[in-house]
């Protein structure tokens, strides 16, 4: 299986991966806010933040590029990650994104999708070949382009997560579910040549002013596996139109106190509690590496086969 280094390699020859930075999703900012589950979300999962007690949470919004001067006016995945804290002061992670599946359902072939994504006069070529030895990805492709766009604010966008994760309630049942954040606002876009007028940071900065007269909130939704969906293929569509809002998140203002000086925030789906536990999704467990090799390239800090407690 390809390496956490070859990964980092393959996203850094596409302009990505720059030292200092995330490799992907570079340029973003945190924010603070609350969570608060409804009732229905301990019926599905006894984990402690699912109990109906607010919990505090940091959040990321992001521009899904390595590049961490992408102008948030180009169309573009968006990302939102969230760090639960439960109350015995252990955290709990969720990444999701505007795209609603994964280009690839392994990490061999989104490294390959990257190598022929590399620029140059043969990128067509490449991607033709790539097409034709992954057809899967023909399916997934007009999913993740449908999330190239512009959002109004990072507040009016819908954010997917991409794996599925199994949630185990407190009589035993269980489910496999996979994540989608709604905003409350409900979703607007810019047209495109309303995003050519607006400002390299303006996706901050209206969050910023937004968030100086009101929080911004999202429900918290599960889609429930049905009967076929894949749990270990993140580039195939669930069938299932089972949801369930499990909760709301409230964002009220930007974070001041992380990731200065020695700080290092990750946020890394797989950093999970009890009540939940990961599919066995190949890309999924990858992202740990990978995380790994990105806290190096930004920090230098080797952050160990483990994931950090915060």
């Amino acid at each position: 299986m390809v390496t956490s280094d070859q990964a980092i390699e393959a996203i850094r020859a596409t302009g990505g991966a720059q030292p200092g930075n995330r490799a992907l999703h570079a340029k973003g900012k945190l924010y603070r806010g609350t969570f608060a589950a409804t009732p229905e979300a301990a019926r599905l999962s006894r984990a402690a933040h699912l109990s109906g007690v607010t919990v505090p949470a940091l959040i990321r919004f992001s521009s899904g590029s390595g590049n961490p001067r992408q102008p948030d006016n180009a169309p573009g995945v968006r990302g939102m990650a969230v760090k639960f804290t439960l109350p015995d002061g252990s955290t709990t992670d969720v990444s999701t994104q505007t795209a609603k599946l994964f280009p690839a359902g392994t990490p061999d072939g989104f490294v390959s999708l990257l190598k022929a994504m590399r620029p140059g006069p043969t990128a067509p070529l490449r991607l033709i070949g790539y097409i034709a030895t992954h057809p899967g990805f023909v399916k997934a492709l007009p999913v993740v382009k449908e999330a190239n766009k512009v959002p109004a604010s990072y507040g009016t966008v819908a954010y997917h997560g991409l794996h599925a994760f199994r949630w185990t309630a407190a009589d035993g049942s269980d489910r496999f579910v996979r994540y989608h954040l709604q905003p409350v606002a409900g979703e607007q876009f810019l047209a495109p040549d309303v995003a050519k007028g607006k400002d390299a940071d303006f996706l901050i900065e209206e969050l910023d002013k937004r968030l100086a007269s009101q929080p911004v909130r999202f429900d918290y939704q599960v889609q429930i596996a049905a009967h076929g969906d894949s749990t270990v293929d993140p580039s195939k569509p669930w069938q299932s139109t089972q949801t369930v809002t499990v909760g709301t998140l409230e964002i009220t203002a930007a974070d001041t106190e992380r990731e200065h000086g020695g700080d290092i925030v990750v946020f890394d789906p797989m950093r999970v509690t009890d009540g939940i536990e990961p599919s066995d999704d190949p890309v999924l467990r990858f992202r740990t590496l990978a995380y790994s090799a990105s806290v190096k390239l930004r920090t230098g800090v080797d952050r160990g086969p483990e994931a950090p407690a915060t």
